[in-house]
């Protein structure tokens, strides 16, 4: 069995990331604010960017981010990542900074999703001369249902009331978008036990912060 790891602090009800019964107003967040996230490690470490007031738009915590990148330490250099519900951007943003080659971020809500390419320009990263990052402004279920482009790492964190997060890991499988090999991070609500996951799939490291589940998964190796 991969070993455990537990975080003690507690988290924010985490319906999902968009949790339609929030009350909070749409609106745009101010760096350094309560509505910003904080590069962790990297070429942007201690960069603070907002994120707007999008209802149920629940960043990853810095404490769970770290343990992540921990577990995947060695694995982001050069590295095509997908973020696939991305909202505030935390995972694939730190990814970038870490020295991922490409991430494209992947968010439906159209505020969140202006403000996700704002940050890549205030970055450095969403430009011609460095366009490492990429905003598409789309549903996230619909986009893995599309033309298919392989991807080393994948940042899967959909809404936890929908509960597919074992029907999205299959489709990343079958359809060919994460490689052999490849990682893939999954967040659910804790309440529920871990999906079931599909053959070709090998669990590697989870935790718990508050309601929160999370695991790092890779794909099996091509038979050689």
């Amino acid at each position: 069995m991969p070993p455990r790891s537990r975080l003690s602090r507690p988290r924010p009800p985490p319906a999902s990331r968009r949790n339609p019964e929030s009350s909070v107003p749409p609106g745009s967040g101010a760096p350094g604010g309560r509505h910003s996230v904080r590069i962790i490690a990297g070429r942007w470490r201690g960069r603070r960017l907002p994120f707007p007031e999008v209802a149920g738009l629940r960043p990853t915590p810095d404490r769970v981010r770290e343990t992540l990148f921990n577990w995947l330490q060695g694995h982001c250099a050069g590295a095509r990542v997908l973020d696939l519900f991305a909202g505030s951007g935390a995972l694939g943003l730190e990814a970038l900074s870490r020295g991922a080659a490409r991430a494209l971020l992947v968010e439906r809500d159209p505020a969140a999703a202006r403000q996700l390419r704002a940050s890549l320009v205030m970055l450095g990263a969403g430009t011609v001369a460095a366009p490492s990052g990429e905003v598409l402004q789309a549903d996230g279920y619909r986009h893995l249902e599309g033309a298919v482009e392989p991807f080393d790492l994948v940042f899967l964190d959909p809404p936890f009331a929908d509960g597919r997060e074992g029907e999205l890991c299959k489709l990343l499988l079958e359809r060919g978008w994460l490689v052999p090999g490849g990682w893939l991070y999954v967040e659910h609500a804790a309440a529920r036990p871990a999906p079931v996951w599909p053959t070709g799939l090998r669990p590697w490291r989870e935790g718990r912060a508050g309601d929160v589940a999370f695991h790092l998964l890779r794909r099996e190796p091509a038979a050689p």
